[in-house]
């Protein structure tokens, strides 16, 4: 890990969520970065979350890798409580776990439906409501939670993924206006296409110059984006918002796909299975 930037967090306590791999990882590296304690939490990403805690305790930082399966009840709970106990209280907490499933609508199992909601909304919210008195001890709590242009755009097969991601950003709103007058700001961030190491999983071949073209941009972003933007809405210059959404994308969600196309003509790779926002 690079030494501390300009230690705009120096003192705050961080919880990351789904922070073993890929945006929460960075998210948590950055925290760190920037001089906070950061409390690093797993489901099954040890390596990549026990990796990064090495990185900070490297740099003379405090972090600590604590495993959760945040589909089972009560899970959530245990996790805020474990790392608020680990950090001496809480500043800010950046609920990024997630789950992402595209699945055609008809053959969706109650099931399937049921473990991506519970980790999708029901694990950050109760993450959050565990770690409020915390939060309230605070002199300036933060929570962020990590959605997707998926809760804007619609895309076949992610009837249930998308349903959560634009449940966040309802929730995200609503427990803004609740907390504000308690000192606690809550924000969303909607990542586009970020490259992380499941994409290449869920797409064989996947080719990140050439998914690029279909983004205004010109390019896939990556984890350091959505990173920077945390610090940004954890921090006294992002002290006027509230309640928002901020979408991080590249300009894919504002530009009409089934006109011209922005580089190309449209349809070489939207009907491969390039997933943007996984």
């Amino acid at each position: 890990m690079e030494q501390i930037h300009n230690g705009r967090m120096n003192g705050k306590k961080v919880l990351v969520t789904g922070s073993g791999t890929g945006i929460g990882r960075e998210v948590a590296l950055e925290f760190a970065r920037e001089g906070a304690d950061v409390a690093l939490h797993y489901a099954h990403s040890a390596e990549g979350a026990k990796s990064a805690v090495e990185e900070i305790q490297k740099a003379g930082g405090k972090a600590e890798a604590l495993a959760a399966d945040l589909s089972q009840s009560g899970e959530a709970e245990r996790l805020a409580t474990h790392a608020i106990d680990f950090l001496g209280g809480l500043d800010i907490l950046v609920s990024n776990a997630g789950i992402t499933m595209n699945k055609p609508f008809g053959t969706v199992t109650p099931e399937q439906f049921d473990t991506v909601y519970n980790v999708n909304i029901r694990a950050p919210f109760f993450v959050t409501q565990t770690a409020l008195p915390a939060l309230l001890k605070s002199e300036n709590g933060v929570v962020i939670n990590i959605t997707s242009i998926h809760a804007y755009s619609a895309m076949q097969e992610h009837t249930v993924y998308a349903g959560t991601k634009g449940g966040l950003v309802a929730y995200t709103r609503t427990l803004a206006i609740e907390l504000a007058p308690k000192g606690i700001r809550v924000n969303a961030i909607a990542p586009g296409a970020v490259y992380v190491p499941n994409y290449d999983k869920a797409i064989p071949n996947f080719d990140i110059e050439e998914a690029g073209k279909n983004i205004p941009a010109g390019f896939v972003g990556l984890p350091v984006d959505i990173a920077r933007v945390a610090i940004f809405l954890a921090s006294e210059e992002a002290r006027y918002i509230v309640g928002q959404t901020v979408v991080v994308d590249g300009g894919t969600i504002s530009w009409m796909p089934f006109s011209d196309g922005f580089r190309q003509p449209l349809g070489t790779h939207f009907g491969q299975g390039y997933v943007p926002g996984l």
